[in-house]
């Protein structure tokens, strides 16, 4: 919900720009932020009649990272799916000059609809739960079914090698971490568990998944996804910062995680939701429903869902359920990164609540659960049997 503007703009600046360069929206403005979206800071603009758009912007200041922020990356792709069935917001337009309201930004349609931020949807009832699921799935395989040369995107990412690229970034990464000295202790992070054998096993192309490129978004998960504010249908997807051309399994391990997280152990983890344990939640679909509804729809057999791309997995079966293992093993292993980060910054004191430790702690578990996962697909590989998803 938009609320008091914790990072001011010139709402005035914004309006002359606005009257000029899109008079199809009205001034003056309302002006009001939302909750969301902290790494770009989104606001919603309130028309005289009452209209209302989202406006998304870099932050101010220095940025650590040149590759964080790109929000006119994000303006690109939702523009480019206008003409899709994936279903966007409508986009008016970009402004890349810095010195109307600080930074870059663009302006697109606020869709007047549902987030849920607890993926188990505790306030439905079981119905319509899974409905809501297995619209997400749809939605997320309609991405991968688009034709990036068709939608102006063939340049958006490169449409091979995105997990060797991934891998060498995550130990580039995670090495840097683990040097990173508690400012008062002088203790490194030091490197996550099995770090090492993770990184030979990941870098092994033998053991990944067949290279493919899609669309993918990034992080693909049910609390960026507006519903319909009656029906269990999918009306706009958010967040976008991180979309490229990658891998699609990516998308679709980074949608199934709060199964496999589901069984850990919520003190010593993060974004633990029992929900998601076998039979705990009626209306949940099974990791197997949501991929063979996901394969269904980017089935390129089908007449509705061919592409330039291939996304069928060879031979199906076991094949199959290896490399949705392997995706699944590699997005927790990232996630475990991820928490890396958090306790680096920790130990620098860039972060301090009980949050971040909280958060930090967790990178020893969920560096041992992937480990345990690799195990698994390590065993599946050598013995040929079907490993379960």
């Amino acid at each position: 919900m938009a609320g008091r503007v914790r990072q001011p703009i010139n709402v005035r600046a914004l309006e002359d720009w606005i009257a000029r360069t899109v008079p199809e929206i009205e001034v003056p403005l309302d002006v009001k932020q939302f909750g969301f979206g902290q790494s770009n800071p989104t606001y919603q603009l309130t028309s005289p009649s009452g209209r209302r758009y989202v406006l998304r912007k870099k932050p101010p200041g220095t940025l650590v990272s040149k590759t964080a922020h790109k929000v006119e990356r994000e303006y690109r792709i939702i523009a480019a799916l206008q003409t899709t069935d994936v279903p966007v917001p409508k986009t008016y337009c970009l402004c890349e000059d810095s010195s109307v309201i600080g930074t870059p930004f663009y302006i697109m349609s606020f869709l007047d609809g549902r987030i849920f931020e607890d993926p188990v949807i505790p306030s439905v009832l079981p119905d319509e739960r899974r409905a809501i699921w297995a619209d997400a799935i749809r939605v997320l395989a309609k991405l991968h079914r688009v034709d990036p040369q068709k939608v102006g995107l063939e340049n958006f990412g490169k449409t091979s090698g995105f997990y060797n690229r991934q891998v060498a970034t995550w130990r580039t990464i995670c090495d840097a971490q683990a040097s990173v000295q508690d400012v008062e202790t002088h203790e490194p992070v030091g490197p996550l568990p099995h770090f090492g054998e993770l990184m030979d096993f990941f870098a092994d192309e033998s053991q990944q998944p067949v290279d493919r490129g899609t669309l993918i978004h990034g992080d693909f998960k049910i609390d960026n996804l507006i519903f319909h504010k009656t029906e269990p249908r999918v009306i706009g997807i958010l967040d976008w910062e991180m979309s490229t051309i990658g891998h699609p399994l990516s998308d679709l391990s980074n949608l199934l995680t709060p199964y496999f997280t589901a069984s850990l152990d919520p003190s010593k983890s993060v974004n633990v939701h029992p929900g998601f344990l076998p039979r705990a939640t009626r209306g949940l679909p099974t990791p197997e429903e949501i991929t063979t509804l996901y394969f269904s729809v980017v089935d390129p057999r089908s007449p509705a869902a061919k592409s330039s791309l291939e996304l069928s997995l060879p031979g199906g079966g076991p094949d199959r359920k290896r490399e949705l293992q392997w995706a699944q093993a590699f997005n927790i292993f990232r996630l475990a990164a991820i928490c890396q980060g958090i306790a680096a910054r920790q130990a620098g004191r860039q972060a301090s609540s009980e949050k971040a430790r909280r958060y930090g702690d967790a990178r020893t578990p969920l560096a041992d659960f992937a480990w345990e996962l690799v195990k698994s697909t390590r065993s599946s590989s050598s013995s040929g049997s079907k490993s379960r998803l």
